[in-house]
């Protein structure tokens, strides 16, 4: 009987053209590439207007509409901000690459965009990164050996984004999300010392603290 399912399982191979990918350690470029272009339907977090995926082993310490601070195993937090305006808008991705950047790049899949961009903090031995894509925004501040599993990380939540149009519709034409225009843009990265700085300082506010006691929110799957 085994030796049947193990000729099953290499037919299937076979036939669907279907490997076994496996992860890259260090160059996490490759490992974007291949899960950026792969289809998700699988959701956990649902909201008014999307839903995403949030992997296992990732957990949040707080969420609102559109925006979530998460945790991982490491205790990297990740800071998520769901742009459902520009979305709604189809606001151009006019992100220039910044050469001064440790790693600077314009991402597109399935017509799907965005950028990521990653900055050196040398002094701490941290990386600071900015991945956008599909109009979601995750930033975070981490030691320089957890860079390719937090990207994998990003890039699963950032591929499983999926917005609802007819709900977005009825929200932004009721004005139920109130906004503001400001300079601010989704596509515009800020990679100055003070601005990545500031961000990993998050965690020590009044505004998060209060997150990090309080025990962590369980996901329904």
């Amino acid at each position: 009987m085994k030796k049947i399912m193990i000729l099953f399982c290499i037919t299937v191979l076979f036939v669907t053209g279907c490997s076994v990918y496996h992860f890259e350690d260090q160059s996490f470029e490759k490992n974007i590439d291949y899960l950026l272009s792969q289809k998700s339907s699988i959701y956990n977090v649902r909201y008014d207007g999307y839903k995403y995926y949030l992997p296992k082993g990732l957990s949040f310490l707080m969420k609102d509409d559109y925006n979530a601070l998460i945790c991982d195993q490491d205790n990297n937090h990740y800071y998520l901000f769901v742009d459902a305006i520009s979305y709604y808008h189809k606001v151009e991705n006019d992100y220039q690459e910044n050469t001064n950047s440790y790693y600077s790049k314009k991402i597109e899949y399935k017509k799907k965009n965005g950028y990521l961009q990653i900055d050196e903090d040398k002094e701490n031995d941290k990386y600071f990164i900015q991945f956008v894509y599909n109009y979601v925004k995750i930033e975070a501040y981490i030691p320089k050996e957890d860079l390719v599993p937090v990207l994998n990380n990003m890039c699963y939540i950032l591929r499983s984004v999926t917005f609802n149009n007819s709900v977005l519709e009825s929200l932004i034409g009721e004005n139920v999300l109130n906004y503001q225009e400001e300079d601010y843009s989704l596509f515009k990265a800020d990679s100055s010392k003070e601005s990545y700085m500031d961000v990993a300082k998050r965690n020590e506010n009044e505004e998060y603290s209060k997150y990090l006691e309080d025990e962590k929110i369980d996901l329904d799957y």
